[in-house]
């Protein structure tokens, strides 16, 4: 396991900071972990509340049967243990966004054990482990700011599926937090068990924090709740460990505590006293059985598993020759690899497709404010413009202008270079006939170049497309521009 150099400086020495995080990830599902309400998002509070939600006596809990398939499937991406043998336990809190007064969770038999996750580091790649996955209910929310003195609550949540995804205590730096929950981020969308969408909360992490001097014993570890970006926790890290590194040379202790994050500020502040499993008195649930997989069931999770990020990765640059930078950028997201595959269905050559994806039409994006699935360009809109720069009909700065305009438009590329007249020239009498006169023009800088000044050709070949307006074919501007400069 390679460590990335991270240390925190306090006045008796370096500090290294541990990190575990607990990602709750909302599984993809219609319906809830024990009952047939919707989980769509934004809808009106409080609508989509059942009986077994609201915990009406009576009501018992059947077990959503897809929240438990994609749990697996995903313990299976991580290369982890699934334990065919599972159990439902109560742990028991009151709040007012948990009517039951108890969440259904997996305390000691979760249905996935440990697995482990690969990231990239600056210092190389670095495998962090899962310690276990285990299923449970998520509860309501609490909003407190429509009356003063009031707090209102939305149980529209109360009950949708969450997988908790625990890892190791393996992260030595923010970054490696960072890194640790884009990769499983990733993982989740291609698996299709989890959207990933942190700002609706669908995905969101618990953030442990401990340091120490280097070899020594882990200390005490704070938790704080709920963060849910990749910045924030990268933000939380880095403040909780010069917060506790300064408190333990200030003569303190780190108190082991639950916090929350403000990130107007960038600082987290205590919210109560860390719980213990003893504190929730947690115990089977009595109204659920175990769950009991079959290896049938478990390899026909394991069959229907995509080709997950680093297999494509590696595919894409041993087998299509892709250079490992644009490999990882079109794979670190699963709509992106989505489309780039798309796009060489459409017969695009995968280098040339693959360095356009990543400049061209990444950078229209950006500006635009948008992401690959809402692109104003298809693949095959796309293929098509490409083939007319790989057939000479464009150059590549004709293609940037037809781009722009398919941008704007939503037109083909053929038709609007047929309307705008952007169709490259090739005709190499043309070509010379406009040589001839820049060459004539210049009289003075021919003498220079041929004098030995060769740095001067690119001025050619800049007044030569000038004067052509960018629609001469760059090949053979060269190809002519060098035999009338010989000559």
């Amino acid at each position: 396991m390679t460590n990335t150099a991270y240390a925190i400086a306090g006045a008796t020495g370096d500090w290294e900071v541990v990190i575990g995080l607990e990602v709750h990830a909302q599984i993809t599902s219609a319906a809830k972990l024990f009952s047939g309400a919707s989980t769509t998002f934004g809808a009106e509070p409080n609508s989509q509340v059942s009986l077994i939600d609201a915990a009406m006596p009576g009501m018992l809990p059947v077990p959503n049967g897809e929240c438990v398939r994609q749990a697996v499937r995903t313990g299976l991406a991580l290369d982890a243990v699934i334990n065919c043998w599972s159990r439902f336990d109560r742990k028991n809190y009151f709040y007012a966004d948990l009517p039951q007064g108890y969440q259904i969770s997996q305390l000691f038999h979760p249905i996935v054990g440990e697995g482990t996750l690969e990231v990239e580091t600056e210092a190389g790649p670095k495998t962090i482990g899962v310690e276990r996955i285990h299923i449970e209910q998520d509860a309501g929310k609490l909003m407190h700011d429509q009356h003063p003195s009031m707090s209102y609550v939305d149980l529209n949540r109360c009950g949708v599926a969450l997988m908790e995804i625990v890892s190791k205590p393996d992260m030595r730096s923010p970054a490696e937090a960072g890194a640790y929950v884009k990769k499983l981020r990733a993982i989740l969308r291609y698996v299709g068990s989890c959207d990933g969408n942190m700002e609706q909360g669908s995905m969101r992490a618990d953030v442990n924090v401990s340091v120490r001097k280097p070899g020594e014993a882990f200390g005490t570890r704070t938790e704080t709740k709920n963060v849910n970006s990749v910045r924030f926790i990268q933000a939380v890290v880095e403040y909780e460990a010069r917060r506790q590194v300064a408190l333990i040379e200030d003569g303190g202790t780190v108190v082991q505590e639950t916090r929350l994050f403000d990130p107007d500020k960038g600082v987290t502040r205590s919210m109560r006293s860390k719980e213990d499993a003893h504190d929730y008195r947690y115990f089977p649930d009595p109204d659920l059985l175990p769950l009991v997989l079959t290896e049938e069931f478990v390899e026909d999770c394991r069959a229907s598993l995509p080709e997950l990020p680093d297999a494509k990765r590696a595919r894409f640059v041993e087998t299509l020759g892709i250079t490992p930078y644009n490999a990882d950028v079109i794979t670190a997201d699963v709509e992106t690899a989505r489309w780039f595959e798309a796009l060489l269905a459409e017969g695009v050559e995968a280098r040339a497709g693959a360095n356009w994806l990543t400049s061209e039409l990444f950078g229209a994006l950006n500006r635009m404010g948008r992401d690959i699935a809402d692109s104003p360009v298809s693949p095959a809109q796309a293929a098509d413009l490409l083939k007319l720069v790989d057939d000479g009909t464009l150059s590549g700065s004709l293609a940037k202008q037809v781009f722009e305009a398919m941008l704007e438009t939503g037109e083909g590329a053929a038709a609007i270079v047929e309307a705008r007249g952007l169709k490259q020239t090739s005709d190499t009498g043309a070509i010379d006939a406009v040589i001839a006169s820049i060459l004539t023009a210049n009289a003075d800088k021919v003498a220079q170049y041929r004098g030995g000044k060769e740095a001067l050709f690119g001025f050619f070949v800049g007044q030569t497309m000038k004067a052509m307006a960018g629609k001469a074919n760059p090949g053979i501007v060269n190809e002519r521009l060098r035999a009338a400069l010989s000559q």
